[in-house]
């Protein structure tokens, strides 16, 4: 073979084929962060312009997703591989800063889910359970991923009274 194509043999038909002539799979939607190759979480408009300084902002687009791995300094990023690292950001937010409220809307944090569990008790959870279900909460536009909150904290205190039983 010349020209540099390198064949593509089609199995058990014993024939080559050009590969610019197969046809590439159809995308499922599903869009990875640029670094770390983290399944994204789709954010809307006004989540980006609350925490994407403006410069930046503009490069996004409408159209972008949001990487949670905390380890990743990829916050947000699009199709194009463009993204807005950890630095870039109006302000710190959770999991990339574990000091960072992890609720945005009130102010929840790591200690609040650490004292209930030393507490023995979800007290502190309940009331932000309520409070998320009510108008004042606003996460689709403060929170980082645009997403509740309940999620991730119930499952951290899960997590945390796991780790005290064993």
């Amino acid at each position: 073979m010349s020209g540099g194509i390198r064949p593509l043999r089609i199995r058990g038909r014993g024939h080559f084929m050009n590969k610019a002539f197969t046809r590439e799979p159809d995308s499922d939607g599903r869009v990875y962060c640029p670094r770390c190759r983290t399944l994204g979480i789709p954010v809307i408009r006004t989540t980006l312009d609350h925490h994407v300084n403006e410069p930046l902002r503009q490069g996004l687009g409408d159209a972008a997703w949001f990487c949670d791995f905390a380890r990743c300094d990829v916050v947000y990023f699009d199709q194009f591989d463009r993204s807005v690292t950890i630095d870039e950001l109006q302000s710190s937010i959770y999991p990339k800063d574990p000091a960072a409220p992890i609720c945005a809307c009130f102010g929840f944090t790591l200690e609040d889910i650490e004292a209930d569990v030393e507490q023995g008790t979800p007290e502190r959870i309940r009331e932000l359970l309520a409070k998320s279900q009510s108008s004042n909460a606003q996460c689709q536009t403060l929170a980082a991923d645009g997403r509740c909150c309940m999620r991730e904290v119930q499952r951290i205190y899960m997590k945390r009274l796991a780790e005290l039983k064993q």
